[in-house]
């Protein structure tokens, strides 16, 4: 029991920037995204024994953060904004000079509607291909397609300087 609770630490610590930043992309929100990792490694943790002896933990927890976020969408929401930053990497490169295309394309991400936003994080950051992506989200491979092509469209419109730079190919 404790090795598990062990691992299980060691875990959280290895994997919960990486799953911050991909909840950031999904909510555009660095509270919500932090709510969502929260769900996620709780669900993550009620079933760390089998995921450790056989499964990939870090796997489960993404599915359970795309299910979790799908779910959010379809209820009924109330409109919020709340201000958030992308936690920064530290990896000692000096990231100065992407600082305003960061800026840029994180402000054109959230004025896209959720399922193209969701779309585009799924297949160009997560690197999901078409179909598993569209069978997290719920939909037709026909529907993601549709998504990721008006979510690149949109943002290529947004942000022509970045889309000159072949960033939205």
């Amino acid at each position: 029991m404790e090795q598990d609770e062990h691992d299980f630490e060691a875990f959280y610590r290895a994997r919960t920037p990486a799953l911050l930043r991909t909840a950031y992309l999904l909510t555009g929100d660095r509270h919500l995204a932090e709510d969502l990792v929260q769900d996620a490694l709780a669900r993550t943790h009620r079933g760390w024994r089998k995921l450790r002896d056989g499964g990939n933990p870090e796997a489960y927890a993404r599915q359970v953060m795309y299910h979790l976020q799908v779910s959010r969408w379809r209820r009924k929401r109330v409109t919020e904004s709340l201000p958030g930053d992308l936690p920064e990497r530290r990896d000692g490169r000096d990231q100065a000079g992407d600082a305003a295309s960061r800026l840029a394309l994180r402000q054109a991400l959230l004025t896209l509607p959720t399922r193209q936003r969701a779309a585009l994080v799924l297949r160009y950051f997560e690197d999901y291909s078409e179909t598993a992506a569209a069978e997290l989200l719920g939909c037709r491979v026909g529907t993601l397609k549709s998504h990721t092509s008006r979510g690149l469209a949109a943002l290529r419109k947004a942000l022509p300087d970045l889309a000159t730079e072949g960033m939205f190919r």
